[in-house]
C-alpha cells in the first residue's frame, strides 16, 4: 500500500493503455451526453469533427479507469474534493488506444489531520499518436502512516 510519504514531486507513474470502441462511445453517450456527434455516426461525419467521438466526459472517466487498475488500487487514498483543471485536447475517435500518466505536482501533510495530507497531480491520457488528448489536475486526499 502507498501512503503520502512514498510520493515526491516530479514522479510519473505510467497507468496503462487501452483501446476505446465505438460501441462504448455509444452506449456512454446514449446514457450521459446524448449529442448528434457522440451517439449518431451520420450526423457525426457531418459535423465539425467528421466522425464519431467520445463524450469529454467519457473521456474523463476512461482515464479514472487506467488510474485506479494502474495506481489508486494500490493506494491509501481517501478520496478529493474536486477537479482544479480540465480540458479535452483532442477528440478521441472509436478505436483509438489511450494511455494513461499520472505526475505527482506536490505532497502536503494536513495541518489539521495528522493521518492525512493533500497529493496534487496531473494527470494526462494520450492517444496512439502521442497526442494529449485530456489534461487534469486535483488534488486528492491521501493516509500518511501512522
Amino acid at each position: 500500500m502507498r501512503y503520502l510519504e512514498d510520493f515526491s514531486e516530479g514522479q510519473i507513474f505510467e497507468l496503462g493503455e487501452e483501446t476505446i470502441r465505438e460501441q462504448e462511445i455509444l452506449d456512454f453517450a446514449r446514457r450521459f451526453d446524448a449529442q448528434p456527434f457522440h451517439v449518431d455516426p451520420e450526423a457525426a461525419r457531418r459535423s465539425i469533427y467528421g466522425g464519431l467521438i467520445a463524450s469529454g466526459w467519457h473521456t474523463a472517466s476512461f482515464f479514472m479507469g487506467l488510474l485506479v487498475r494502474g495506481l489508486l488500487h494500490d493506494v491509501a487514498s481517501m478520496g478529493a474534493g474536486g477537479i482544479d483543471e480540465m480540458r479535452w485536447q483532442k477528440p478521441v475517435r472509436p478505436g483509438d488506444t489511450l494511455r494513461g500518466r499520472l505526475t505527482v505536482l506536490a505532497t502536503r501533510p494536513s495541518t489539521k489531520h495528522a493521518d492525512r495530507g493533500l497529493l496534487t497531480v496531473l494527470g494526462e491520457l494520450f492517444n496512439q499518436k502521442d497526442e494529449r488528448v485530456l489534461m487534469i489536475r486535483w488534488s486528492a486526499m491521501i493516509a500518511r502512516r501512522t
